[in-house]
């Protein structure tokens, strides 16, 4: 059990590192929390720095994500395995290094997801595409596509219990750090 909670650790831990903040600091740029959403995550990046950038950022949260994954399905058993990847969405969303303010998780989750379920984050990219494609609203398009992702990992782990509750705790906290878009989005809605 020991070894479990140290994974769970190494992931939070691993999580807590921003790239898009540390990005945002080496090249003498103001703090990416402090524009747009308030988020320092891959679509904020995308609006303070451009496309090059977010990509940059979105590419080594998956990567993170990748090792983190890896480092979990080598010693976890497998129906432990969603909770690591709860603990690495719970790092980004509030680092123990950056004041506890960070990133929504969703290009974490589906690095981690990518190493557990391939098919799921194939399937869970598409639709993310094709629902921003039709909305052009990222949260929501985010929501479809993590939600796959927590089927996925559910399904290819045979819906043991520890593993179902880890999805979807994970589903539930990435829903829980979207709330400002949904009070936002809910409050245009409201006026039109």
């Amino acid at each position: 059990m020991g070894k479990t909670f140290l994974i769970y650790f190494f992931a939070y831990l691993a999580g807590s590192i921003n790239f898009a903040i540390i990005f945002f600091k080496l090249t003498g740029r103001e703090d990416p929390r402090l524009s747009f959403s308030g988020n320092a995550g891959t679509t904020n990046v995308y609006r303070q720095a451009g496309y090059f950038w977010a990509t940059v950022i979105l590419l080594l949260d998956i990567g993170r994500a990748l090792v983190v994954a890896a480092v979990a399905v080598h010693f976890l058993e497998r129906q432990y395995l969603p909770w690591a990847g709860f603990f690495l969405v719970l790092g980004n969303s509030f680092p123990c290094f950056h004041g506890f303010r960070g990133g929504k998780g969703v290009a974490n989750y589906l690095g981690f997801t990518a190493l557990i379920a391939p098919w799921a984050a194939l399937i869970a990219a598409a639709i993310w595409l094709a629902v921003y494609g039709i909305g052009r609203i990222t949260f929501i398009a985010s929501f479809f596509m993590v939600f796959t992702l927590a089927l996925g990992q559910a399904f290819t782990l045979h819906w043991q219990l520890s593993a179902v509750s880890g999805a979807l705790a994970t589903f539930l906290l990435i829903l829980f750090n979207h709330r400002k878009n949904i009070i936002n989005y809910r409050k245009i809605a409201d006026t039109q």
